[in-house]
């Protein structure tokens, strides 16, 4: 038998390495020759560069950039890949909303440039490629902040440079781009967006994520109305119109951003992170994969890693088994595609217990011996 195992974080609790070596260790309990495939996987948020890094052969290495308030210079991480051509970067890294204490989020002043410091740092180490992940930002500045950062320049009626911020928005009259980092042209961006969200609007980047980031009513009319004014230079100077585009809104106005500056391309985190491990060609002849998440429900299938998996496991006709620290709607995710679906808490127990790694990886270890022990039993 050849099964692949190609799951997703138990967030809290387990990593998706440590889901995949639990899941191993019951597998050649039962049946030591299998050959098993390791695959973590995550979604495009949190944990992707790690994920990415272990599986692509790659190295994590570290520089400075301002956190999201821009008062000081923190250490952060992301991976590089393909003898230094590829930089696989989490924004949430340098501008994630976990990195301003509460008191303190407020929008108009938290800035991606930090983002941008960690995208010139990997340009100045021969990086041409960047695999990009947008989850968990702190930020609603439309990525004007990143952009600075990359050498561009927004100026007010008066030609004065403004400074950074969601603030800055509906005073931008002209964007300077003549001291852009020249590295840039031979750029490419695939961008991790897992969202639909226009620019601006009632459904945009504001309205929907800003109050989550510490905006209050009057704040978040204000930075709708600064995306919009945003958006119309852009279409002015560069013909592009953002607010048309379905994920423009996404972190932020980021992923608008990476749109008419960066030439990107958005794709669902997870199809982003099995593209770039090279997915369909090594689950290729097998005979199941296991997949899993924290919590299984409706959402699984719709986005989420396990949804990624089980959509290109079908396209080879590989049966998918799930398995989760919950189970929510089981039918529903059997009719959505899935063999089956198995919680892996066998018996009651407190929620810290439930996500203590010691006791998750047994669990996990119990159900999947399970499954293979079936497995076993119709093996010709």
């Amino acid at each position: 038998m050849k099964i692949v195992i190609a799951s997703d974080s138990f967030k809290g609790s387990l990593s998706s390495i440590e889901v995949a070596d639990s899941a191993e260790r019951a597998i050649h309990r039962i049946a030591p020759t299998c050959e098993v495939v390791k695959i973590p996987i995550a979604d495009g948020g949190e944990g992707t560069a790690q994920t990415l890094v272990g599986r692509m052969g790659s190295k994590m290495v570290s520089c400075l950039a301002f956190e999201p308030l821009h008062k000081w210079r923190t250490t952060v991480s992301y991976g590089i890949a393909d003898n230094n051509r590829t930089a696989i970067i989490e924004t949430a890294s340098a501008s994630g909303l976990s990195l301003v204490p509460p008191p303190l989020r407020n929008p108009l002043y938290t800035s991606t440039f930090g983002t941008g410091e960690m995208i010139l740092d990997a340009l100045n180490r021969g990086c041409r490629h960047f695999l990009i992940g947008l989850g968990g930002s702190a930020t609603n500045d439309a990525g004007t902040g990143m952009l600075q950062a990359l050498g561009y320049r927004f100026l007010d009626e008066e030609g004065q440079e403004l400074p950074s911020g969601g603030r800055i928005l509906n005073r931008i009259m002209r964007i300077d781009d003549s001291h852009a980092v020249p590295e840039l042209r031979d750029a490419t961006f695939t961008v991790a967006c897992d969202v639909n969200n226009p620019f601006s609007g009632s459904n945009g980047a504001a309205y929907v994520y800003a109050r989550q980031k510490g905006a209050d009513d009057e704040t978040i009319l204000q930075l709708d109305n600064g995306l919009k004014q945003f958006a119309a230079v852009v279409l002015q100077q560069r013909g592009i119109d953002i607010n048309s585009i379905p994920g423009a809104g996404a972190a932020g106005g980021l992923g608008g951003a990476f749109l008419a500056f960066l030439d990107a391309t958005l794709k669902p985190g997870i199809e982003m992170v099995l593209e770039a491990v090279d997915f369909d060609r090594l689950i290729a002849d097998a005979d199941l994969v296991i997949t899993g998440e924290g919590r299984l429900d409706r959402q699984t299938a719709m986005g989420k890693a396990p949804g990624g998996v089980l959509r290109a496991a079908r396209r080879q006709q590989i049966p998918v088994i799930a398995i989760g620290g919950s189970v929510e709607d089981a039918t529903l995710l059997n009719r959505q595609g899935f063999l089956a679906v198995f919680a892996i808490q066998q018996e009651i127990c407190t929620l810290n217990q439930a996500m203590e790694k010691g006791y998750a990886m047994s669990r996990i270890e119990a159900t999947v011996e399970q499954i293979v022990r079936i497995i076993q039993h119709y093996q010709p």
